[in-house]
């Protein structure tokens, strides 16, 4: 039978998708989230940007901690030379699906688990390619009117009504929703932490 883990676990996101995959690994945890800020400017190449703003998240909550574990990550989009975070209006979101309609993008995480006890980290970035089936302007219109597009990155959500544009994905699936649980397992192994 699987030990209970002693160590405090911190999520530091806010994000729903990630509270219930880390729910799903069976692991106890509390949330804050921080106040970090994910700057998609800054003149980096793809991983290293989300590995970048992982550990600032970590960093952003780690002082409140003496003996915690903390758990953060930040996904986004890559089509081309193009980075897509989260669309916050529907004018945003249809520019979004209009331009990975029918197309392949990468989906990329980057994590990070901070040990508050001594600064040490594990910093790690995960790449998912996903392909649009060929919609109509019908059914993205349909589909931006559910609301769902707003506030996800890429302007879809797999784990919802997205998976209907989705044609194929080549990857980690939970990747795609947030958060690399097989990489993440692997990544809390060091720490102590057992998942299985």
């Amino acid at each position: 039978m699987k030990q209970p883990n002693i160590r405090q676990i911190v999520l530091a996101s806010s994000s729903p998708r990630r509270k219930e995959l880390l729910a799903l690994a069976g692991l106890s945890f509390t949330v804050d989230p921080g106040d970090y800020s994910e700057n998609m400017e800054l003149p980096l190449p793809p991983h290293a940007l989300a590995k970048f703003h992982s550990v600032e998240k970590a960093r952003s909550v780690a002082g409140r901690y003496k003996n915690a574990l903390i758990i953060s990550a930040d996904t986004f989009i890559v089509y081309k030379d193009s980075l897509l975070g989260k669309p916050h209006t529907k004018k945003e979101a249809a520019r979004m699906l209009h331009m990975l309609n029918g197309k392949t993008h990468s989906v990329i995480t980057g994590f990070t688990v901070m040990d508050t006890a001594n600064g040490n980290k594990i910093t790690r970035s995960v790449e998912t390619y996903v392909t649009f089936r060929k919609l109509t302007t019908g059914e993205l219109e349909a589909y931006i009117n559910t609301g769902e597009p707003l506030d996800k990155a890429g302007a879809y959500a797999i784990q919802g009504l997205g998976s209907l544009i989705v044609k194929k994905i080549d990857g980690d699936y939970f990747n795609v929703i947030g958060l690399p649980l097989s990489s993440l397992a692997a990544a809390l192994k060091r720490f102590g932490v057992r998942v299985l």
